[in-house]
């Protein structure tokens, strides 16, 4: 992941650590958001879309570096440019709560950080008036709520992610590629996952969404432990998802798990930059509010 640059909003109250204690999935959304978008001191992003949509006549108000001075040049009036942002785009938001998300080695597992995401991404989708939606899915699909953009919308959102609890197994084609055939309008799909799966049926999967013509982001959730495999003693490990137990000795199991999951990470990505699928990895550890900031400085790196 790239380093942030200067202009990287600062991460004054993101703290996982501090937002674990706070408890209230909706009061934790609107202070990432809220921090994030003050962060940004008038940033020139207008919301998730970048792409053009129309002009309109400028209006008193309205911000001077969204003039087109061409069309000025031409025509000796202001015009601003419209995004589809400004017009209502889809967000729809997938996020996988099977079993392994419910790891943690810290105060956060990872489906809590997750969650805290997908909570922090529809709080900003409706601040951008955009239409967002979730899904949550295992080996099936588990809840499935459209995209929409009204009062109140959020609150479901925030209800469903208050009571996800992740105990089943992961599968990745049979659930998004069924959900990937009632997709009928092109949106932003945003996918929050461990990708504990086969290379090829996440591929399989992202490439469907991509097919349709929407756009994507690929957040990869990972725990510092599963990162960095900083155990010091001989353990037992046991597979959250299949219940298999095996002995583990660090000091002659790290260096090929460390390769495996550094060669199936590149793999996604690779594979991700080949699709035109924006792809970041985020440590438990890290401010939300960089998730947020990586994901607009990548988008933006695209226009």
């Amino acid at each position: 992941m790239p380093s942030p640059q200067p202009s990287t909003p600062s991460f004054r109250f993101l703290d996982p650590a501090i937002l674990s204690r706070i408890g209230n999935l909706e009061l934790i959304a609107r202070t990432v958001v809220e921090g994030f978008v003050s962060g940004l001191h008038q940033s020139p992003y207008l919301g998730f879309s970048v792409d053009f949509a129309e002009y309109r006549q400028y209006m008193p108000g309205d911000d001077i570096r969204r003039i087109d001075w061409k069309v000025y040049a031409r025509s000796d009036r202001f015009y601003v440019k419209e995004y589809e942002g400004d017009t209502n785009t889809n967000v729809y938001l997938l996020l996988d709560i099977s079993a392994s998300m419910g790891y943690k080695s810290g105060c956060l597992s990872k489906i809590e950080y997750a969650s805290y995401l997908a909570a922090s991404l529809a709080y900003f989708a409706q601040r951008q008036k955009d239409s967002v939606g979730l899904v949550t899915f295992d080996e099936n699909l588990v809840d499935k709520l459209p995209a929409r953009c009204r009062r109140g919308h959020v609150s479901t959102i925030l209800h469903i992610l208050d009571r996800v609890n992740p105990t089943a197994s992961t599968e990745f084609q049979k659930p998004l590629l069924a959900l990937a055939e009632t997709f009928h309008r092109r949106g932003i799909v945003v996918l929050i996952s461990d990708l504990y799966a086969p290379l090829d049926d996440v591929i399989r999967s992202l490439r469907q969404f991509r097919y349709r013509g929407n756009d994507m982001v690929v957040f990869h959730v990972l725990d510092p432990q599963e990162r960095n495999f900083q155990f010091s003693k001989v353990f037992r490990l046991e597979d959250m998802e299949t219940r298999r137990e095996v002995v583990m000795v660090p000091e002659e199991a790290r260096k090929d798990y460390l390769e495996q999951l550094s060669a199936h990470s590149a793999g996604i990505e690779k594979e991700c930059g080949i699709l035109g699928i924006d792809y970041l990895l985020l440590d438990t550890a890290r401010p939300l509010d960089y998730a947020l900031y990586s994901y607009l400085a990548t988008r933006r790196k695209s226009m």
